[in-house]
């Protein structure tokens, strides 16, 4: 199953009984104010869920798998995810 902001608003609107508006507007302040943070190359922890980085990846050398063209990547800055310890007992609970 695939969660998608429209499963969210409804989540905050069922269990905290806000207005499906103010719902909304809650999980799009939370989604932009972590995009302006991960675009200032902060980091963002959610306590309990796990931490957001940005990496910053340096150029290297690549292949196009259609063609098998060899090339260059160039440099970039990707998101990370790395899941709380809590987060991951639950996830492997019973394993």
């Amino acid at each position: 199953m695939t969660l998608i902001k429209a499963d969210l608003i409804d989540s905050i609107y069922k269990q905290v009984c806000l207005p499906k508006k103010k719902s909304a507007q809650a999980v799009e302040s939370l989604i932009e104010t972590i995009k302006e943070m991960l675009e200032n190359g902060e980091d963002v922890l959610l306590s309990g869920f796990g931490k957001f980085c940005v990496k910053e990846k340096s150029r290297r050398r690549g292949r196009n798998p259609w063609t098998g063209e060899d090339l260059t990547l160039g440099e970039r800055r990707a998101v990370r995810f790395k899941c709380s310890g809590v987060l991951r007992g639950k996830i492997n609970k019973g394993r």
